[in-house]
């Protein structure tokens, strides 16, 4: 006997935001750094400022331990780690103000070496989930006054790769940057084509 769907079924995705979510600027950067710093949330602005900088993904970042990011009581200038998805090194950068804040966040939690750098403060992970960083992140934007439903955990992957490429132009170093095999994948991923029309559109106003 043939199923009829109900005539009243909805789609699945009606009512939702579908699709990237949108990076970060530098104002909403900011933004957000400043209220941690003024709230003392020593993790959250040490999970916040290596996010940007590593432009990670989110299994990558909440899986982290010390020994990826430091080595004895020093924070390092670079990392290197193996992408959970690809299977493919990834090398990033941690800037001056990133490694404070990882500093101070290491000496608050005293972490060691083997330890994960985001622990877990709940018993079902050692580590911090993807779903706990995903409403992390959540509060964060809420906190600017942002819509959450227009930003998530790749929001915080994007931002920095979506500022050199504004900045640049440049990219294969993009695509070098986020770990991304194909040239075509970082394009879609950053709706360069999109971004660019709209660019070129606002500078022909008349």
């Amino acid at each position: 006997m043939k199923t009829v769907k109900p005539t009243n079924s909805l789609p699945w995705n009606k009512g939702k935001l579908v699709g990237q979510k949108s990076p970060l600027r530098l104002r909403d950067i900011w933004g957000i750094r400043i209220r941690l710093e003024l709230a003392a949330k020593v993790r959250d602005l040490a999970l916040f400022d290596l996010a940007i900088d590593s432009k990670l993904r989110a299994c990558d970042l909440t899986k982290l331990r010390v020994r990826d990011v430091a080595h004895g009581a020093n924070v390092s200038s670079r990392a290197i780690i193996m992408q959970q998805k690809t299977h493919r090194p990834v090398q990033f950068e941690i800037t001056a103000q990133t490694r404070a804040a990882l500093d101070a966040w290491l000496k608050q939690a005293r972490l060691k070496n083997e330890d994960y750098l985001f622990p877990s403060r709940q018993g079902a992970s050692p580590h911090l989930s993807t779903r706990q960083y995903a409403r992390i992140v959540k509060s964060w934007v809420a906190s600017i006054d942002l819509d959450p439903v227009s930003y998530g955990t790749h929001s915080m992957r994007r931002t920095k790769a979506s500022l050199i490429y504004r900045r640049t132009k440049n990219i294969r170093a993009v695509q070098i940057l986020l770990g991304h095999t194909k040239l075509e994948s970082t394009v879609r991923y950053l709706g360069i084509e999109v971004d660019d029309a709209l660019e070129m559109a606002e500078q022909t106003e008349v």
